[in-house]
């Protein structure tokens, strides 16, 4: 008798019939997601003018990556504390209700974060924008939960379309936006409430979007969690006999159930649970490319913005939004029409590599548009570096996919959430720590001519190589169930 060759990530999906993906609901996952990268890129082209307008650098035109790079962390610091802990309680009470106050918190934070006059009043806004929103690692979970494996890569590079259209629409918004009693004065010229508040009308564009999506996943996103508990019986407010009966399940296999027959005991979802060495594995690798992908993204603005003759390339935030816009539009068309077929054709572990490794060319970019800058200006020679650099942040960006395939691989079934929300919050600590890092060393470099004012992209490259060090404690072939 003739045994079949097993079946592995590298062995080609035509020997499996492709499950259809629910698009309907996919569309409406990807509909919602799309609120927070508009939300996080709208700031990104007017934060360092906003930093200058309220003058706390005090006209030290170095001290503004500082700044800057606080805020960028402010969001994810305040993320890391909690996202752990909404991912966990959506294994138990769904998926959907913690989507919902993601949503709420998002579009509050945003209308606050325009109406603000101070710094704090700023951190303030970050701070509870970050603090109430779990959404990205909620999402992931509902992702896996709705493909399977002959289709999860198809999903995965479907979902940079979320990403892509707001990291393209947000710079956009963000700079065009942006001081309109300026841009616009035979609109907003009279208007003493822009004048006052001039970055409330780009700030209101995202947050008015997460109202709707708030909205639309009320009445048309569907649970996707198996067996969700009632919020009441959460907040211990009782249960019909009814509801608790059509939970009991049998318990014979060796992880239980939501609700044993008898007992009533619940699930494990602690994190000794969770916390195995493939889960610890893949988290640590999509933290350092977390790391990696946000320290570059972070010091890109401010680079933009310096002035030619400090290492930039003194650039205005509308021909800067623009510039993180062309990124957002390349990434999406590439995501969609290229991952899975590269995912299926090299393999999880190869792309995820591969990906990381061109994050050295891209940070390389960096001095050189400033030496090109400062020797020719602003000449077609620097423009070609730019859009080469953009075409190599693109190749980091689907790192991403090959990562969510491991942890989706890695997670224990009954603790998807909780998995994915581990997973988000050891990289919302590198998102907290990477921007102010970064940014912080981009203005030590330059204040202090470290290096010729290039010690940040010495401490980036090296901060790479050790991600790729540790990408190499991937295996070749996706975990399996039996690896448990």
């Amino acid at each position: 008798m003739t045994m079949s060759p097993p079946i592995d990530e590298e062995t080609p999906l035509l020997v499996k019939k492709v499950t259809p993906l629910p698009l309907t609901q996919f569309s409406i996952v990807l509909f919602l997601q799309l609120a927070e990268p508009l939300t996080s890129n709208v700031i990104y082209p007017f934060m360092p003018q906003l930093i200058r307008d309220l003058g706390v650098t005090n006209g030290n035109e170095a001290a503004v990556g500082y700044y800057v790079g606080m805020m960028q962390s402010i969001f994810f610091l305040t993320q890391a504390f909690t996202v752990l802990h909404w991912s966990r309680l959506s294994d138990t009470i769904g998926r959907k209700p913690v989507i919902l106050v993601g949503l709420f918190g998002l579009s509050l934070s945003m209308y606050c974060f325009g109406l603000s006059r101070t710094f704090w009043g700023l951190v303030l806004s970050r701070s509870l924008s970050g603090a109430l929103n779990g959404n990205i690692g909620v999402i992931k979970s509902m992702i896996a939960e709705i493909t399977d494996e002959t289709n999860i890569s198809k999903a995965y590079g479907y979902m940079p379309i979320a990403w892509s259209t707001g990291c393209t629409i947000g710079p956009m918004l963000g700079g065009f936006l942006s001081r309109p009693h300026e841009r616009f004065p035979s609109w907003f010229g009279e208007s003493e409430f822009h004048k006052k508040f001039p970055y409330f009308l780009a700030c209101s564009v995202p947050a008015t979007y997460s109202v709707i999506s708030w909205l639309v996943t009320y009445f048309f996103l569907k649970e996707t969690h198996p067996n969700p508990t009632p919020i009441k019986e959460v907040l211990g407010l009782g249960a019909s006999e009814t509801k608790n009966s059509s939970l009991l399940v049998d318990t014979s296999d060796d992880e239980g159930s939501l609700l044993t027959a008898k007992k009533g005991e619940k699930k494990d979802h602690s994190i000794r649970k969770i916390l195995t060495r493939r889960v610890a594995i893949a988290a640590a690798n999509y933290a350092f490319l977390s790391l990696v992908d946000i320290a570059y993204r972070a010091i890109q603005p401010v680079f933009l913005s310096t002035p030619i003759e400090l290492g930039g390339l003194g650039l205005p935030p509308p021909l800067i939004g623009n510039i993180l816009s062309v990124f957002g539009i390349l990434n999406g068309i590439f995501q969609v029409f290229f991952f899975a077929g590269i995912h299926d054709h090299f393999g999880s572990k190869k792309v995820f590599i591969g990906g990381i490794a061109l994050a050295i060319p891209a940070f390389l970019c960096y001095p050189l548009i400033s030496v090109l800058a400062r020797a020719y200006g602003l000449s077609r020679a620097v423009w070609a570096v730019v859009l080469m650099q953009i075409v190599f942040s693109i190749g980091v960006s689907l790192s991403y996919g090959a990562i969510f395939i491991f942890i989706n691989a890695a997670s224990p079934r009954e603790s998807l959430g909780a998995t994915n929300g581990l997973c988000q919050m050891t990289v919302s600590v590198m998102r907290a720590i990477g921007p102010a890092a970064a940014n912080s060393l981009f203005s030590v470099s330059i204040e202090r001519n470290l290096l010729g004012g290039w010690l940040v992209y010495y401490v980036l490259l090296a901060i790479t190589c050790i991600a790729l060090f540790i990408g190499t404690l991937l295996p070749r072939k996706l975990w399996t169930a039996a690896d448990l």
